[in-house]
């Protein structure tokens, strides 16, 4: 793949794909500790046909966004929480950890490499980051790999959905992740289950799934990608609480900015069938921001939430506090923000 060039790029219309820049941040682990890291603008990476990561999925990742601000800097948002994260889900799928500041400092670095492709302040684009970890040692019994590959690429990206437009979804009759399983890390296995539920729910002209608890398929879970979360008749806010979703980070932020909203946020087991309290309903993480639900539809029964064309007042109330913060026009008084010295 040829190394994307920067004139060929529309900001206002980037949508949400991988394009190949010119820096990446490399690292191996081997003999029981890491090597030392630094930028390369090789993208691809050799592995054994044997590798780990390749049979037994032993992967996992994260999500993160850089901004453009108005000033022409570049912020980060809450870039700590995306390492500690990442370990983990590390913990869980038996791999070594990262150094939480050395995770920081190798954002950084590839965001300050890759500058020229943050999309401009005002575009609706960001500087999606995506650091991930496999296991690369050949292997044919099932055991942990001895052998690790650390890795950070970015790729500019449009709005997940563009303009806060309702969408509708379905309830998936699949499980994303087993109860007890790996449902709160975030590694390749839970993604790669959903593959059929969400090709099947586009196939059906739904923007994507919404799943259950795997247990008794009963309480909201999460979508294949974002948090769920409702607005009460009562004025609050509530998001599910479930041992087999993602921690995620936005989800912990807009819990916080809710709770200044005086939204009294709630995490607790909603039911499906309860979804007549909710006036207001959206998808929530570092791709979607927040994104609105117009309509869910759960066993052929169609539920529409505030409207299918225009997002609600609290959901747009929480989407311009968030994403001004992010992109540094709402004031950081949470001190989430991390500038990146250009």
């Amino acid at each position: 793949m040829a190394k994307q060039d920067i004139k060929d790029l529309d900001w206002n219309n980037l949508g949400f794909e991988y394009r190949d820049l010119p820096y990446r941040y490399t690292e191996d682990y081997k003999d029981g500790k890491w090597q030392g890291g630094e930028l390369t603008t090789d993208s691809t990476i050799t592995l054994s046909e044997g590798a780990e990561e390749l049979h037994y999925g032993q992967e996992v990742f994260e999500g993160m966004k850089a901004y453009r601000t108005k000033d022409g800097g570049i912020n980060l948002f809450r870039p700590d929480m995306n390492a500690k994260r990442l370990n983990n889900s590390a913990k869980r799928l038996v791999m070594p950890s990262y150094p939480e500041d050395k995770y920081v400092d190798a954002v950084k670095q590839v965001v300050k490499a890759n500058q020229d492709f943050v999309p401009p302040y005002g575009s609706g684009g960001s500087l999606y980051i995506r650091p991930f970890m496999i296991g690369t040692e050949p292997v044919v019994g099932v055991k942990p790999s001895s052998t690790y590959t650390f890795r950070i690429y970015a790729t500019p990206v449009g709005a997940y959905i563009k303009g806060l437009q309702p969408m509708p979804y379905v309830v998936s009759d699949y499980d994303r992740a087993a109860h007890a399983g790996t449902g709160q890390a975030k590694t390749a296995g839970n993604y790669a289950a959903s593959l059929l539920a969400g090709t099947q729910a586009h196939e059906a002209g739904y923007a994507g799934e919404l799943y259950l608890d795997p247990r008794e398929h009963k309480y909201i879970d999460e979508f294949s990608g974002a948090n769920f979360y409702g607005i009460g008749k009562d004025g609050k806010f509530y998001t599910p609480k479930s041992e087999s979703i993602l921690p995620s980070i936005t989800k912990k932020s807009i819990l916080t900015i809710a709770k200044d909203l005086d939204l009294d946020p709630q995490e607790t087991h909603i039911d499906i069938n309860d979804l007549d309290q909710f006036t207001e309903a959206g998808a929530m993480g570092t791709a979607a921001v927040i994104s609105p639900v117009g309509s869910l539809t759960y066993k052929g029964n169609k539920h529409v939430f505030y409207s299918e064309t225009k997002p609600g007042p609290v959901t747009q109330k929480l989407y311009d506090t968030l994403y001004g913060i992010q992109e540094g026009d709402v004031e950081d008084k949470y001190g989430w923000v991390v500038k990146v010295d250009l």
